[in-house]
């Protein structure tokens, strides 16, 4: 119903300008066949300065204006990275309170990167597009591509982890998957962005080789490579000016050195300073002065930094058309990829394929960090299974700040437990545990299963240990939730630790009852204190609408688990790069980013720091054997590449998934470099007994590092060695050869 609405409205535009502007309208809207570049000159030709300017700043919360005289509709956004935002209010945040604006909850974005699968990325943009489609919004504001620099950023769940390779990998198809619907994917948040407490203060200084080495290549594939049809700016500032308007990034590297050819988005609130604002790069702005928290005056929208203080400038002289009209472009550039594409296609809307995506994508980032004496899956001779744990029937898909969704069902690890256990004749039985948050609510979208507890910590932890005594397997499902201090936008954790007491009711778990999985649900790291005396632990992520189902997929074997961490487990807060002695954090001002290029794994082999589990570390049920890798040369010249070919054998039992590791070192490097960088991955499913030859072809690109003085991509002569195995510190094979 609501797209028929809108067809008929756009059909009203259509009408009323015909009507009134003649042949001077007609080709805007109506020849959907011409190039695009030559309708948005066209449009462009025949708007006002007053139009010009209204199409480059919010009218509402998530909208812009188009212009209604040529038939030019409102632009619409929504979030976000993980499913279609709920309804809100024009100019409030509160629920519009709509009965058809659920949607699906998809994994979180640490859980997609986390299946080192393309297929699957491409699968997630295609799906969550279509949803956008359907409610009729135009641009999806993500993929988040951020770097995992500290596991203390209350935003990590909602990135793609700590390697800017494999983000790069993984967001390209999610972008494509996206805009194939005629969607524009929104990649956020451009760029440094890294910790969510002093986000609006915190000014960030790093080498170049950091900035285009670590935290640039995911948004540079995704405008490259994923042809991304808009961009959004980060809250904090980059060498004093803020992202959202800043020079360098916006009109220097993003639409000088990359050609971005889109529109960029202020995130809500990010814009402050009208100068700064047109002169600086920044194409659309939205949530000045409420920051999405406050509102402002009746007029607000008139007030924002591309509204009528723009007009004024542009009218005395201050500022030029020529700038407006680069903004107009862009922004009409994007209505005709998406409002204006001409695509009729509906779109789809909590689909059963859209729940099977959801469930196969959580079951495949889902990772088994660790299973001795085969405790997993779930094994015949279990007949009683006690799960315990807030966040066995917490639901996370509301919470966390704005990838806060309304889903229309969530499965809960309880249930999807249970319900997979009465399958095969298991009884389930259920404990609390423990108390953290019995808040789930935010913007007035309810979880709708009530958590309230009166029963004190004593009384929770003597029920919990009196069944676990009694029962053949337990499976505790505990982690971090989307509430303040934990994983959520605007604030950050404040320690490493799981909150509410679990690491000590784990212990004591495991000291009655040695058959304990740990599942956690999180999207960032946890210290684990009682790691050796637990068998199994799982990383369960945000897994979304399909959480218990994908949960419990794993659990019981239905999928063999092959998901592989996106980023490193540090045993401690020490040892993380960004926690350095002397280094502060969450940073309210100044903060310069010490630790250069040794991000993640590449700083704790540097400083020969062992981690608690390594990057690209995940288990599985079956067992690969690798052969040795060949080279198809032992050259490679300038502008050439070679093929590594690894032979995989599966030697276990059952079918599954490998994800093949392939990482680069410079043996003759005149610059300090990493112990080694990933530089190619591929994801095979073998039977038991199955072999292939797993080929990755590398060029000259993946030998480059970034040259400060020349500001240009350098690959040194000489030597490199070609690491590759299962993990980054499971190394099966190496090769050597020489670039010329």
């Amino acid at each position: 119903m609501h797209n028929v609405l809108t067809i008929l409205a756009t059909a009203s535009l259509l009408l009323s300008a015909c009507c009134s502007g003649g042949d001077k309208a007609k080709a805007v809207y109506l020849d959907y066949e011409a190039p695009i570049e030559e309708r948005v000159e066209d449009a462009l030709s025949r708007m006002t300065l007053e139009e010009k300017v209204a199409i480059v700043h919010a009218q509402s919360k998530f909208s812009s204006a188009g212009v209604p005289r040529l038939g030019i509709p409102t632009l619409w956004t929504s979030d976000g990275p993980h499913g279609v935002r709920a309804e809100v209010l024009w100019d409030k945040w509160s629920q519009a309170k709509w009965t058809n604006d659920s949607c699906v909850a998809f994994p979180a974005l640490t859980c997609l990167a986390a299946s080192w699968d393309r297929e699957l990325a491409a699968l997630y943009g295609r799906s969550i597009g279509e949803e956008a489609k359907y409610r009729n919004k135009h641009v999806l504001l993500g993929p988040g591509v951020n770097i995992y620099r500290t596991p203390l950023n209350g935003r990590n769940f909602e990135y793609m982890g700590e390697d800017p390779y494999l983000a790069s990998q993984m967001v390209v198809p999610y972008v494509k998957g996206v805009q194939s619907n005629n969607v524009a994917a929104c990649v956020k948040h451009y760029a440094l962005n890294n910790e969510e407490e002093c986000r609006h203060t915190t000014d960030v200084d790093l080498s170049d080789r950091a900035l285009y080495e670590i935290y640039l290549p995911a948004f540079k594939a995704a405008v490259q490579e994923g042809g991304a049809w808009s961009i959004m700016g980060a809250y904090n500032l980059y060498r004093g000016q803020h992202l959202c308007h800043n020079k360098r990034m916006l009109k220097d590297i993003l639409k000088g050195e990359w050609g971005f050819d889109g529109a960029v988005v202020s995130d809500w609130g990010g814009a402050h300073d009208s100068d700064e604002a047109i002169a600086n790069g920044l194409d659309l702005e939205f949530g000045t002065w409420t920051d999405g928290l406050f509102t402002g005056p009746s007029n607000v929208y008139a007030q924002y930094h591309l509204a009528n203080p723009y007009l004024e400038r542009l009218r005395d002289g201050r500022a030029s058309e020529e700038e407006l009209n680069d903004k107009c472009r862009r922004v009409l550039r994007l209505m005709m990829r998406t409002s204006m594409s001409g695509n009729n296609s509906l779109g789809e809307m909590c689909s059963e394929a859209h729940y099977a995506a959801a469930r196969k994508i959580g079951a495949e980032g889902i990772v088994l960090l660790k299973n001795d004496n085969g405790l997993l899956p779930v094994q015949p001779g279990v007949r009683k299974i006690a799960v315990m744990g807030e966040n066995a029937i917490k639901m996370m898909t509301v919470g966390g700040g704005s990838s806060s969704l309304k889903a229309q069902h969530e499965i809960s690890p309880l249930k999807g437990i249970s319900d997979r256990a009465a399958a095969a004749g298991i009884e389930v039985k259920y404990a609390r545990a423990y108390v953290g948050s019995t808040d789930g609510s935010q913007d007035g979208i309810t979880a709708g299963v009530k958590i309230n507890e009166d029963r004190d910590a004593q009384t929770l932890a003597a029920e919990a240990l009196e069944l676990a005594r009694e029962s053949d397997l337990v499976i505790f499902v505990g982690g971090l939730n989307k509430n303040k201090r934990q994983d959520c936008e605007g604030c950050d954790r404040e320690f490493l630790d799981l909150p509410y007491n679990q690491s000590e009711l784990v212990a004591a778990l495991a000291a009655v009852n040695p058959n304990i999985v740990v599942c956690l649900v999180s999207g960032n790291a946890v210290t684990m204190p009682w790691l050796d005396a637990v068998p199994s632990v799982v990383q369960a992520w945000y897994c979304g609408s399909e959480a218990g189902n994908s949960l419990a997929d794993v659990l019981f074997g239905d999928v063999c688990p092959s998901g592989k961490l996106p980023f490193t487990f540090p045993a401690a807060l020490a040892d993380s790069p960004a926690h350095q002695e002397g280094m502060q954090f969450p940073n309210p001002d100044k903060v310069y980013y010490k630790e250069g290029i040794y991000v993640g794994y590449r700083w704790f082999e540097h400083k020969d720091i062992k981690p608690l589990f390594a990057f690209g570390h995940g288990l599985s049920y079956t067992s690969f054997q690798y052969g040795d890798a060949k080279l198809s040369s032992s050259t490679m010249k300038r502008g050439g590449s070679i093929t590594v070919s690894i032979p995989v054998t599966n030697t276990g039992k059952c079918a599954g998934a490998e994800v093949v590791q392939l990482y680069v070192t410079d043996d003759e490097c005149s610059v300090d470099r990493p112990e080694k960088e990933l530089k190619g991955f591929e994801k095979v499913f073998l039977q038991p007994g199955e072999s292939t030859v797993v080929k990755i072809a590398l060029d000259e690109s993946a030998l480059q590092y970034f040259d400060e003085q020349a500001h240009r991509w350098v690959a040194e002569k000489g030597r490199f060695t070609v690491q590759v195995g299962s993990a980054s510190d499971d190394i099966r094979s190496t090769a050597s050869f020489e670039l010329r």
